[in-house]
């Protein structure tokens, strides 16, 4: 099977479901959502199969590479592969993509063309974030990076909440600018690599020797675009319009994987390709980090709106990642991958559990509820799981992550990680405040609502296995992430700190 195009095929599984959803007639519109799972666990079939075709111990940087010429005049490759970074992003959303469609089983009460198109879009949007993952030409990384916008422009716009085409297009234009601002960087940096027909492969574009200034310029195109992906402060505003009105399911996919497109960008492209001016701009970002993850803490313990708090916990869950980046220490880059995973995990549960919490209520504001855990116990007790999982609870997913890029920034910038530590008592205020403002207190009057059912469990457990598997025996995909992480930072020249030893101190007694 060392031939079999395992990308290629994880990317064609989905998009035929899509179309084969889309062209349904409306009298078989309603075994849409059938399918989209039929096609997301097809795909997620062949995404293990990959994983057992893939060598940690591999001297290549990338495995089940494909490379096919597409425009040759023009240096750019159909070219996939993927190292173990890239991989476990591509698991993250191949296993995210069926729960959220099982979540979603009810979201369009209409049916007809508006469920099938629902259910069609989230298929096209799983195609392209393994190729957004997958692409190892720099180009065809930037087609995906922007066609994920229209799946994701048209689940938000036409099936969100009040005010979702002012926050579709809003996510739409802060993405189309970065991602135009990246254009510009990957035709510069195209021009200082050696041409040709595979021109825009990362393998041709790394190394290379460009002018300090010009590198910088280009550094900036990039980073800018992953800035607003991530998202960081201050191109954050996108991200709680638009999380907070999408479906929860969409809400899930956007800020569970969608994201993760800036922060694994900032690794693949701005450190890789740029490694003297990720050094040289690292302060700047370090900084931005910081605030981020204040500004996202505080925002989050503010809100009133489940769903926008969720949001702004993200905010600030991503400024840690993007620290551990940057702190450029092993520990603090196997963090901030390990904490990409977890991240989305935890981010489904809490989105996917609201929901299901919304559906029974109605309203989104947390001052309408209080009292739940004693009319649905079992969906208080997941999502007070999956809230102990995002702020860290040791033995939980998270608490790994965020030990990992603590630790390891600590060993380069004590300063920085002795303020983001206080980090870990924020995620406590908000997520521990909110659960209490909805599920504790007396039962509320008049409300009758129904536990969760079979089907919400389905959506539940996977999830809450991975907060207890990856809190308690992270290694598998740590000796996946390792290799990556170092490769990187070989690639950066840079190393891990040496520990300062403190000097014996006489104590006057030796002879």
């Amino acid at each position: 099977m060392e031939n079999f195009p395992w990308l290629t095929v994880m990317m064609v599984v989905p998009l035929v479901g899509a179309a084969l959803i889309a062209a349904l007639p409306a009298a078989m519109a309603e075994r849409a959502k059938e399918l989209a799972l039929a096609f997301s666990l097809a795909t997620l079939a062949v995404g293990v199969g990959s994983v057992a075709q893939f060598d940690r111990n591999a001297i290549s940087q990338f495995q089940l590479s494909e490379i096919h010429e597409w425009i040759p005049s023009f240096g750019v490759s159909y070219a996939l592969g993927v190292d173990g970074i890239s991989l476990t992003l591509i698991l993250l959303a191949l296993i995210l993509t069926p729960v959220c469609i099982l979540a979603a089983w009810h979201d369009v009460p209409e049916g007809g063309t508006r469920e099938k198109n629902y259910f069609a879009w989230t298929l096209l949007l799983l195609t392209f974030m393994v190729g957004v993952f997958a692409a190892t030409d720099v180009f065809l990384f930037y087609v995906f990076f922007e066609a994920m916008l229209i799946p994701v422009y048209f689940l938000i716009g036409g099936y969100g909440g009040p005010g979702r085409q002012a926050a579709a297009l809003k996510f739409l234009l802060f993405s189309l600018a970065g991602g135009l601002v990246m254009l510009a960087a990957v035709i510069g940096l195209y021009f200082q690599g050696p041409g040709g027909k595979e021109g825009f492969l990362i393998s041709n574009l790394t190394g290379l020797d460009i002018d300090p200034t010009l590198a910088k310029w280009l550094w900036v195109g990039f980073f800018i675009a992953f800035a607003v992906k991530a998202p960081m402060w201050p191109v954050h505003t996108w991200l709680p319009d638009a999380a907070g009105v999408a479906k929860p399911a969409t809400a899930t996919l956007l800020v569970g994987v969608l994201d993760k497109v800036g922060t694994y960008g900032m690794l693949r492209f701005c450190l890789q390709l740029f490694p003297e001016a990720s050094k040289w701009a690292t302060p700047v970002v370090i900084a931005l980090a910081v605030v981020s993850i204040f500004y996202g803490a505080f925002a989050a313990i503010a809100q009133n709106d489940m769903m926008r708090l969720i949001s702004y916990t993200s905010i600030s869950h991503f400024g840690l990642i993007v620290l551990g980046i940057f702190a450029m220490t092993s520990v603090s880059g196997a963090g901030s991958t390990l904490y990409m995973i977890n991240h989305g995990f935890s981010t489904a549960g809490l989105f996917l559990i609201a929901g299901m919490l919304i559906a029974r209520h109605g309203s989104t504001k947390i001052s309408d509820y209080g009292g739940w855990q004693r009319v649905t116990p079992i969906l208080a007790g997941t999502f007070l799981i999956s809230g102990l999982s995002s702020l860290a609870l040791p033995g939980l997913s998270s608490f790994v992550s965020e030990v990992l890029v603590i630790i390891g920034t600590f060993s380069r910038y004590r300063g920085v990680a002795s303020i983001a530590v206080l980090a870990i008592v924020l995620a406590a205020i908000y997520i521990l405040w909110m659960y209490k403002r909805l599920m504790t207190g007396p039962k509320p009057d008049g409300v009758e609502a129904k536990d969760l059912n079979w089907r919400e469990k389905w959506v539940v457990a996977p999830l809450i296995a991975s907060f207890l598997i990856l809190g308690v025996y992270p290694k598998p995909v740590l000796d996946v992430l390792n290799p990556a992480v170092q490769r990187v930072l070989t690639e950066v020249g840079v190393s891990d700190p040496v520990p300062v030893v403190p000097a014996a101190v006489s104590t006057g007694s030796e002879k």
